[in-house]
């Protein structure tokens, strides 16, 4: 399978590279694409962040993979004050956000091992979604749907059992 990384933002390069290997450990290919400009429309200044649909819908598709969106920017679906990410669920596209992902935004210092696990842990939730995997009720599943920092802590990076019986179905 084949993954294309589409950053909105300018990311330091080994932020994306950390990604990418950890990615193609799992996945096979990846490929880092250029940046792309956030659409105008996806700025919400009454919430003060971005409109995760509209960045989602904003990504290319390839016919041939997953896209996976990364933006620095907060994001937020209606009816929820934010979002870790969005997916198309059996689609083809996914986006996740940094934003509160940075052990900064709690008032912690800064810890690059985390933040990049963190990381990882929402692309992959992301991807299991366009892979058509709905949330898991194994808490310690990648697939287990995160309310707060704690809860994406509390999970591994990887897909439980059940999870990848449905993964291998597909």
């Amino acid at each position: 399978m084949h993954i294309y990384i589409v950053p909105f933002d300018d990311f330091k390069k080994g932020e994306l590279n950390v990604l990418k290997f950890n990615l193609s450990r799992i996945f096979g290919l990846v490929t880092t694409l250029p940046k792309i400009k956030i659409p105008r429309n996806a700025f919400n200044s009454l919430r003060n962040q971005y409109n995760a649909y509209i960045l989602l819908e904003s990504l290319p598709v390839f016919h041939d993979g997953i896209t996976l969106g990364v933006t620095k920017q907060d994001i937020y679906v209606d009816n929820l004050n934010f979002v870790f990410g969005l997916a198309e669920m059996g689609g083809k596209r996914a986006l996740i956000s940094t934003f509160r992902l940075d052990p900064t935004f709690y008032g912690e210092p800064f810890n690059k091992e985390l933040y990049y696990l963190r990381i990882l842990k929402e692309a992959l939730h992301e991807i299991g979604h366009v892979l058509g995997l709905s949330h898991c009720k194994n808490k310690t599943c990648v697939m287990s749907f995160s309310n707060s920092i704690l809860d994406v802590d509390k999970k591994s990076p990887f897909y439980c059992e059940n999870c990848l019986k449905k993964l291998y179905q597909v």
